[in-house]
């Protein structure tokens, strides 16, 4: 099976669960348009490399053999594949899915403090599955759309 997008998740304002759209639109440099995590002035330069988060639906899965009724957004991910390793993608790799390339710049994030999810079950998998990416091109992603892989060339300027 190739590896494949199976849902596009923003939030118009932070501190709100995800929620599916149709497609999404990155802006290089910049993130997703209209959502409430993309890069702007106001973002503090430690975050800055986080303007795109992606998590395979395998992952959501372990939490749905838990009991829990999950949703596409739910861990707030904008991307949600299918049929890829995200977690075990090299800091560097290159995601291109459409038109559009992202380079992966961190595994997981330390959950919030009040993340619903770990309150009811005791884990989450954001903090160790979770993968966040810069966008180096953009364009349009929609469900369907097929998610390849390379790393970068050694010595290649950014």
């Amino acid at each position: 099976m190739n590896a494949m997008v199976t849902a596009t998740c923003i939030s118009e304002k932070k501190g709100t669960r995800k929620h599916s759209v149709p497609s999404i639109t990155l802006l290089e440099n910049h993130g997703i348009l209209g959502d409430a995590h993309a890069v702007n002035a106001d973002t503090p330069l430690m975050y800055r490399h986080r303007q795109v988060s992606l998590l395979a639906e395998e992952s959501v899965d372990k939490m749905r053999a838990l009991g829990m009724e999950l949703k596409p957004g739910d861990f707030a991910e904008n991307i949600l594949t299918k049929g890829i390793e995200l977690k075990a993608l090299p800091i560097g790799t290159i995601i291109k899915i459409g038109d559009t390339e992202s380079e992966v710049t961190q595994i997981g994030k330390e959950c919030h403090n009040d993340c619903e999810i770990k309150k009811l079950t005791g884990k989450c998998v954001m903090p160790t599955e979770g993968v966040f990416a810069i966008v180096r091109k953009g364009g349009t992603i929609k469900p369907g759309d097929t998610v390849e892989t390379s790393l970068p060339l050694k010595g290649k300027a950014n």
